[in-house]
């Protein structure tokens, strides 16, 4: 019969589920570099293309 502290094994059991969790979030809601700065540049090409668009002397709402 082996001792366990169980202070130790509460610890451990409790960093596998905070990393079992970190994990599917990452799969659930992570986007490379990449991904996200292609969005950003996406987003700012159409806002220029829009702003490109507007008439002068017209008030915003």
């Amino acid at each position: 019969m082996t001792v366990v502290n169980l202070n130790k094994a509460r610890k451990a059991r409790a960093k596998d589920e905070k990393r079992a969790k970190a994990d599917a979030n990452a799969v659930a809601f992570g986007r490379t570099k990449a991904e996200r700065e292609a969005d950003r540049a996406s987003r700012d090409a159409q806002k220029a293309h829009l702003d490109g668009h507007k008439r002068d002397g017209i008030p915003e709402n």
